[in-house]
């Protein structure tokens, strides 16, 4: 037996990568620079892997920015827009990653989504009638070459071609059907290429097999892949699925003439049932996913060894995690303030290692003693449970998930409360995190700032944001939440239930990483989360302050959760917790509450069938719940953001808030057509700028973007906010960007005024 797996974390054990990448965008490191830290991180990697024991190591898992983003560039998959700017390969990488504004020119970002049903985001290839598909980029190449000079053969890793062609984005005539054919060139040339570099297998991610298949879509991958693959001599070919089972296409799959299949047997719910319905090829070899690449939970061997013992009936199989570890810390061994009896349970990437040699060891050994430990840890007590937590669930009624009055009632009510003008301008909470809020904070966590002193230079600091957005003229303001280290994060750190971690990071897109915390036990609200800096931001200003929280959906969604009940308790529990806060910040006077849920579609099931029974039917009411108990008067905002929301559009409107604001910038406002065709109650804020990229939108942009939003949407309906939260970007394009947006606003609100007093003035002429 041996051990594989699909993808390793390439941020580094201290995030190395975004640091120098980081340095690289700030121009204090040079392109070379940047590319030796690369290499020293994946030598690091490759050897590590190595020393662990791992039979599978791979290469092309590692990305400056994203992989998906990776094989486009190798395909040469790069719009001109981009290369007529003149840059060195890396510079129009990151052009297509982040946007670009300098002295070369003036792009945007490609589209930006999140990777199935994971926070990590991918960027979305476009393909443009003129794209000529070809292998065209050396960087797959060169990293392989990297290994075989440590004596490292590794098994090179790539999207798909039929995950790539169902991703990208199709500017012009082109669609999927139209690529085939050059990607199957493509492929074959890159075949060959990894052939001459002495490369014995080659592994190709199909994640998007897991879907929802019609009999259309399983003929066209049926003969994508046997074009593809007629005649093959070179390296051994691994098809490698995740985040779901391949019930459509088990047989047509198998049938396929290649060396390896990758399943998850996670998430993948029938793998197994397909696997003993149908048999398995003796010809090939089964890569089992029975490690999990998403949750940091230790494996619990004597539910994964049956398994492997029934797979074993009727296949070869390789050992290896669901998906990529891209999905997990490092390494628990950067957590040493974490008590034994709470880290004992924990597996990160590194660990879940060990658990794949462990396993081998047991199968080819017959040794007993990693099993025999492992029965004994999960015989101890993991989660701390709260009988009252389960009783004020249990007490529930239909009544605590609807808010009365009806949404148009309170419209009225909250239109004369609150006397907001025509496209109502605000953002969507947090303000750039500067180098010096960030050390205060690590200063007062370490004890050299007292609570006071702490506490003084927040409250400046939110006194300074709430003079910027009076003096530019914003609407709805904020307090910034300079307070807060993560939207999560922190509201974790409030409430009961929870453990955290120092250095315990993941990638979510770029140089961005998240330490999502880690729910130990039954959540409920120990004291206020948000009500002192809410309230005292509203004391300094006429104008409404939202209080600013995280939904309990999300919440969730960007935290590990526990094993042993269901995520829908876990979410009435935040929910009950956040409903809480939600009633105290309205007791205190804050007239506007936005509850996000930026990650709502995170954990929607990939195949359709599942929405609303394993997702859906409780997401939305837990939503609901949270404030259901406000008055009629007291607006509910809601923010999403980086998913695909138009096929659940009606959904997200019975979450019945007041207004909700989604990202749309950055995927061309596509969602607009999808509010209208729904007739969408809710009053939104598709986000008229990007805030991923460091680029400063023009008045002009942004007036035209506000033009296609009102040729879709009525002007009552509608309010302008950015895509998302400004944590993550620098101050100096933030208040240029911000005062563009109101001046903007305030341009097309006049221009309105304007062409209904003239509309007016002649109606009276008329008559």
């Amino acid at each position: 037996m041996k051990t594989s797996i699909v993808g390793f974390p390439r941020i580094g054990e201290h995030r190395e990568l975004k640091f120098s990448t980081e340095r690289y965008f700030r121009q204090e490191l040079t392109e070379q620079e940047l590319e030796e830290t690369a290499r020293a991180l994946r030598k690091t990697h490759w050897q590590r892997l190595k020393a662990e024991g791992l039979d599978f190591i791979p290469s092309g898992d590692f990305s400056f920015f994203d992989t998906v983003l990776d094989t486009a560039t190798l395909f040469n998959i790069i719009p001109q827009k981009y290369r007529q700017l003149g840059l060195t390969e890396l510079e129009t990488y990151f052009a297509m990653a982040r946007g670009y504004q300098g002295e070369k020119g003036d792009v945007t970002a490609l589209a930006m989504k999140k990777w199935f049903n994971t926070n990590y985001h991918y960027m979305v290839p476009e393909i443009e009638d003129a794209t000529n598909i070809k292998v065209s980029g050396t960087r797959l190449f060169d990293q392989i070459k990297e290994a075989n000079e440590l004596g490292i053969n590794t098994r090179p890793t790539i999207v798909g071609p039929y995950t790539l062609a169902n991703l990208a984005n199709y500017t012009g005539n082109k669609d999927k059907q139209a690529i085939y054919p050059e990607l199957i060139q493509a492929y074959r040339e890159l075949f060959q290429k990894i052939e001459a570099l002495g490369c014995e297998w080659i592994q190709i991610d199909e994640p998007a097999f897991v879907f929802d298949l019609s009999l259309a879509e399983q003929q066209a991958i049926q003969a994508l892949y046997e074009a593809l693959l007629a005649g093959h001599v070179g390296p051994k070919i691994l098809i490698q699925t995740y985040f779901g089972d391949v019930r459509d296409l088990y047989e047509t799959l198998t049938a396929l003439p290649v060396a390896g299949i990758g399943l998850d047997f996670v998430e993948g719910r029938k793998n197994l049932e397909l696997i003993e319905r149908f048999g398995f090829p003796e010809d090939k070899w089964l890569v089992a996913g029975v490690v999990n690449g998403k949750n940091i939970w230790r494996n619990e061997y004597q539910k994964t060894i049956p398994t492997i013992e029934r797979l074993q009936n009727k296949a070869k199989v390789i050992l290896s995690t669901s998906c990529s570890l891209l999905h997990v810390p490092y390494t628990l061994t950067n957590e040493p303030q974490l008590p034994e009896t709470i880290s004992r349970h924990f597996a990160f990437a590194l660990e879940k290692l060990t658990e794949l040699a462990e396993l081998k060891a047991y199968f080819t050994t017959g040794k007993e003693t990693y099993v025999t430990r492992n029965q004994a840890l999960f015989a101890t007590q993991r989660f701390v449970k709260n009988p009252e937590v389960s009783q004020w669930i249990a007490n529930l009624t239909s009544a605590d998930f609807k808010r009365l009055p009806e949404l148009a009632v309170r419209a009225t009510l909250q239109k004369s409360r609150l006397a907001l003008p025509l496209l109502p301008t605000t953002t969507i909470g947090s303000f750039p995190q500067t180098k010096e809020v960030k050390q205060w904070r690590a200063t007062y966590k370490k004890g050299e700032l007292t609570l006071e002193d702490y506490q003084q230079r927040i409250a400046k600091k939110i006194a300074e944001c709430i003079a910027f957005q009076e003096e530019i003229g914003l609407d709805v303001l904020v307090h910034g939440e300079f307070e807060r280290n993560d939207m999560v994060e922190y509201f974790g750190e409030q409430l009961a239930g929870y453990v955290f971690t120092k250095k315990a990071w993941v990638q979510s897109y770029g140089t961005r990483c998240v330490k999502p915390p880690i729910i130990w036990g039954d959540i409920y609200r120990k004291r206020s989360l948000t009500v002192a800096e809410t309230v005292y931001a509203q004391s300094l200003t006429d104008k409404p302050v939202k209080g600013m929280l995280t939904g309990p959906v999300t919440i969730l969604n960007w935290s590990f959760p526990r094993e042993d009940i269901s995520l829908k308790e876990a979410t009435l529990q935040l929910a009950l917790a956040i409903q809480e806060e939600v009633l105290e910040l309205e007791e205190k006077g804050i007239k506007i509450i936005q509850i996000d849920e930026a990650a709502l579609r995170e954990k929607l099931p990939l195949r359709k069938s599942d929405w609303h029974s394993q997702y859906l039917e409780w997401a939305i009411p837990a939503f609901r719940l949270v404030h259901s108990q406000v008055q009629p008067e007291t607006q509910i905002h809601t923010h999403m953001c980086y998913s695909e929301f138009t096929d659940i559009i009606r959904e997200i409107d019975q979450m019945d808030a007041d207004v909700i604001s989604f990202e749309a910038s950055r995927s061309n406002l596509a969602i607009l057509d999808a509010l209208r065709d729904q007739d969408f109650k809710t009053q939104v804020g598709p986000g008229i700028y990007d805030i991923h990229s460091p680029r400063i939108p023009t008045v002009a942009e942004m007036e035209t973007t506000i033009d296609q939003i009102l040729a879709k949407l009525p002007i009552s309906q509608v309010w302008i906010n950015p895509d998302c939260g400004l944590k993550t970007r620098h101050e100096a394009e933030t208040y240029a960007s911000l005062r563009h947006l109101v001046t903007a606003a305030v341009q097309k609100r006049e221009e309105y005024d304007a062409n209904r007093s003239t509309i007016s003035t002649k109606d009276r002429i008329f008559i």
